[in-house]
């Protein structure tokens, strides 16, 4: 049986003016907006609208990106598209599950703020890394990471595209030592911290005291989470796996490889640029793949699909 997926990016996908089509076109998008400014205390408008450094800044990022995710998934829903399953990259996942009926739009974009402050905080600036490794096999990143300390894979993007993270040295060493084992091309990445590496745990901890206060929903669909690459399907393990998510590898191709395997042929990416529907391509080019990322985008999907 055909069924669709709504995806939803990571940071990095961030970039000013996001949603602000939305937002002039559709009540339900600019309430969003309003809402979660109030909701945080910020400019949300200025933040994702308007030029400006705090929008690249992790404890501004993750908020502004998951609001614009899910005020774009409220015009989507508007014109009739519904998902059947829903996933998200990293802090993506908060959006998924909200689109999935675990939390509240509010709880989605609070935690992520919250997530945010403490996975930029948790390690001294300058102290961690990351870096893309492009062009080399799974197993053979794998492989010259083994027995290498302070480094782990943070991110399975896709086929020929892995993330390693960890302390700035370890990754820098271990980024000299892919490219010298076959790797095509290594990029060091502009980011505030080593994200989902064991260095994060103790933010897992923390974000997962902010969780235990949170009141989960019975999941209205099934979303597959970064951790195990598998459906939920019952909103009680969520807690768990989203404190762990902060510290653990993001399994994104194998996740798009099971939605696949049960059936998922359509996907749409709600957010700014077509990350995703990049990684789609190089995962599996038989699925149809729509991105949403303006106002136009809208209807023309829902003149394809309703």
């Amino acid at each position: 049986m055909s069924k669709l997926a709504f995806i939803y990016p990571g940071q990095g996908a961030q970039t000013a003016g996001m949603g602000a089509d939305f937002y002039e076109n559709n009540a339900a998008a600019r309430s969003l907006y309003d809402e979660a400014g109030e909701l945080l205390g910020l400019d949300m408008k200025a933040l994702c609208f308007e030029e400006n450094k705090l929008l690249d800044l992790t404890e501004y990022t993750q908020a502004a990106l998951v609001t614009t995710c899910l005020a774009m998934t409220r015009a989507v829903r508007e014109r009739g598209i519904a998902p059947d399953i829903t996933a998200g990259l990293s802090l993506g996942e908060y959006a998924a599950i909200a689109a999935a009926g675990g939390m509240t739009e509010a709880d989605a974009i609070r935690l992520v703020r919250i997530r945010g402050i403490l996975m930029q905080n948790t390690v001294p600036a300058g102290e961690g890394a990351m870096c893309a490794v492009i062009g080399m096999k799974t197993e053979d990143t794998q492989a010259v990471l083994k027995d290498r300390d302070g480094v782990s894979v943070a991110n399975y993007n896709c086929p020929g595209q892995i993330v390693i993270t960890g302390r700035r040295n370890s990754v820098e060493e271990a980024a000299e030592a892919l490219k010298k084992a076959g790797a095509r091309r290594t990029v060091m990445l502009n980011v505030s911290g080593p994200f989902h590496s064991p260095l994060l745990i103790p933010a897992g901890v923390k974000l997962g005291e902010e969780l235990d206060g949170v009141t989960f929903s019975e999941l209205q669909i099934p979303y597959v989470t970064n951790v195990l690459a598998e459906k939920v399907e019952n909103i009680k393990d969520a807690r768990d796996l989203l404190k762990l998510q902060v510290s653990s590898p993001v399994k994104w191709m194998q996740s798009m490889e099971r939605m696949i395997a049960d059936g998922t042929d359509t996907f749409i990416e709600i957010g700014p640029g077509k990350t995703l529907t990049g990684f789609l391509k190089k995962i599996d080019r038989t699925v149809k793949i729509y991105n949403i990322s303006s106002w136009e985008d809208v209807e023309k999907a829902a003149g394809e699909l309703c």
